[in-house]
């Protein structure tokens, strides 16, 4: 009685651990076309004047953001808004 017990529990068990199997390649599926879409990000080059460059720096490190995630951060913003009629 106690064995057929210990063999349920250990096909529950084994039933969980290929659930977990399943659930762990999905996950590096979606990490992986994670980087591959940041990999395709395009560069720009970007003159500002010093004392913009401060500003969106210091404005960046009141978001917890580093300054070129604020500057796409505000470009993704303006966007939206112009979208949406916003002008």
């Amino acid at each position: 009685m106690e064995e057929e017990r210990i063999e349920e529990q250990e096909l529950k068990l084994q039933e969980r651990l290929k659930k977990l199997e399943v659930l762990e390649k999905e996950v590096k599926l979606k990490e992986k076309k994670l980087k591959d879409k940041e990999k395709a990000k395009k560069q720009v080059l970007l003159r500002l004047a010093p004392s913009l460059w401060n500003d969106l720096a210091q404005w960046a490190e009141e978001d917890y953001r580093s300054i070129n995630g604020q500057i796409e951060f505000l470009l993704a913003e303006a966007v939206r808004k112009r979208k949406n009629g916003h002008k």
